[in-house]
């Protein structure tokens, strides 16, 4: 990824652009922290006074509840590249308890995150597409609902927390391994704990407020991470297999600048508060906007291009 950006990223943003944009913030990394974790309180008090009131106030608040849980992944991702505080610690902090938030632990993540920078939609080393077989409409379909999605996360903590490591994990090096299965465990017994805790008290608090809106509102969160780089080139070149995706400003804001996502795979060292900025210098250095999208044009693309897929498939066979 480095090489890349030395070969094409700098003739594009210059150096000096670039370290001035890569300028990271205490307070702006506190300020964006804070209000996504507020609003979730926001939406937790509103589900509690709102309840006897029935369905119909309670499935709009549930449905944002679950959108807020859902991107705290977007914070996840910025402070595994240590760029949503200055201070590297909060970074660390505040990644574990998003990681926890949404059944994704930090380390794991990170590691497995750089890999996907490092190669991006190369099938066999990008940490996103090693093991997937390529999407038939069928099964791109759960997998943006998120049923396939949920699949392999929790398959996949249940069987580091096993013993068992990842799969192809290649990228690990030295004892990551090992803290890999650690976390896992980590996630697991914090799982059995609450389980065990609803069932001592009673409780249904932890699957209304957390593990139902979660699971049950991922495609929304799923909209960004599938508009990515589905059915994108298979090339090294991030202004051509990385798409930007365009919104209103509140999804801006709840995804952390995510939509900026070529911005931040050409130069992953920006935080998220400066892609906006770097975004307007790539179209600049480029001369054309990188590839770009609402989030329901991509999808249209993106099953455009499946559809056709399966039909050569059907001839093929």
């Amino acid at each position: 990824m480095e090489d890349w950006i030395v070969r094409n990223g700098l003739k594009v943003v210059k150096r000096d652009r670039l370290r001035a944009l890569s300028v990271k913030s205490d307070v702006k990394g506190a300020v964006q922290t804070a209000s996504h974790l507020g609003a979730i309180a926001l939406t937790t008090t509103g589900l509690i006074v709102a309840g006897p009131a029935g369905p119909l106030a309670l499935v709009p608040l549930l449905i944002l509840h679950g959108m807020l849980i859902n991107c705290l992944y977007a914070g996840q991702h910025e402070l595994s590249h240590w760029t949503v505080f200055k201070t590297k610690g909060w970074n660390d902090v505040f990644g574990h308890v998003f990681g926890l938030a949404t059944l994704n632990p930090f380390l794991t993540d990170r590691w497995a995150h750089f890999a996907h920078h490092r190669a991006t939609q190369d099938p066999l080393k990008d940490s996103e597409l090693i093991g997937m077989t390529p999407y038939t409409t069928g099964r791109y379909i759960l997998d943006l609902i998120a049923v396939d999605f949920w699949r392999r996360r929790i398959r996949s903590i249940v069987r580091a927390a096993l013993g068992q490591g990842l799969e192809a994990d290649y990228w690990l090096e030295g004892n990551q391994r090992q803290i890999v299965i650690w976390e896992a465990r980590g996630h697991v017994a914090l799982w059995v704990l609450l389980a065990a805790g609803s069932v001592a008290f009673q409780s249904l608090a932890v699957v209304e407020f957390w593990i139902g809106p979660l699971l049950l509102t991922k495609v929304f969160h799923q909209l960004q991470n599938t508009g990515e780089h589905t059915c994108m080139p298979h090339t090294p070149d991030i202004f051509t297999n990385t798409r930007t995706l365009t919104g209103p400003s509140p999804m801006r804001w709840i995804l952390w600048n995510m939509s900026y996502h070529t911005a931040h795979h050409a130069y992953p060292g920006v935080p998220f508060h400066a892609l906006p900025a770097l975004h307007q210098e790539i179209v600049a250095g480029l001369g054309r906007p990188p590839p770009t999208y609402g989030y329901l044009a991509a999808q249209r693309e993106i099953f455009s291009r499946l559809k056709k897929s399966d039909a050569e498939a059907r001839i093929a066979a």
